[in-house]
């Protein structure tokens, strides 16, 4: 069983995609060395996936979800970042009332960072198939009121990311990723 956490590589045009996507990458990538360093070994899998293709369609989402689509009862949620890395505000969230209930209550534990808020409607082109399929889906929310001050242009580079908002949305990313993986059951569909 799986618990997909995400972010992809469309530094496509002119900019470096350090926000776009790179972020949401990093952080994907942070939450299971992060699992890995405290020597902790969740019930299911934790895997990361770092999509391409994303700016030209969702190429690489879509021959992820065809290669992998047979195994969809194994996918307990898949997780995208795509909004950037600034400040996280909480969680988007597309599942079942009863799933839902289990990832508010999961995002309690984030109480001492104050980043509790549950939002309707995970976003992310590559785990849509997955969300269509019925899995439960996630996409992180923060604030994105320089987002598009960055998104696509010369601007965004490395420079853009504040290394304490980042840690933040990796924490976020950490927690849900680890606890959901973790738990006796699935999440309900």
């Amino acid at each position: 069983q799986i618990v997909l956490v995400s972010g992809h590589l469309d530094s496509w045009d002119v900019g470096q995609g350090a926000m776009d996507d790179g972020g949401g990458a990093f952080i994907s990538w942070e939450a299971l060395s992060l699992v890995k360093d405290l020597g902790l070994r969740p019930k299911r899998t934790l895997r990361l996936v770092l999509w391409t293709g994303e700016e030209q369609g969702g190429v690489g989402a879509e021959q992820y979800y065809q290669l992998h689509k047979e195994n969809i009862s194994n996918f307990d949620i898949v997780m995208e970042s795509d909004e950037g890395t600034f400040k996280p505000m909480g969680l988007a969230f597309t599942g079942t009332s009863e799933a839902r209930d289990i990832v508010r209550e999961i995002m309690t534990l984030l109480l001492p960072i104050n980043i509790t808020d549950i939002y309707d409607s995970a976003e992310g082109t590559d785990i849509d198939y997955w969300m269509r399929a019925g899995v439960p889906g996630a996409s992180l929310r923060d604030d994105i009121s320089k987002y598009f001050w960055f998104h696509h242009s010369r601007g965004d580079t490395m420079t853009v990311q504040d290394p304490n908002q980042m840690n933040l949305c990796a924490a976020v990313w950490t927690v849900v990723s680890y606890v959901i993986a973790d738990m006796e059951e699935m999440l309900p569909r």
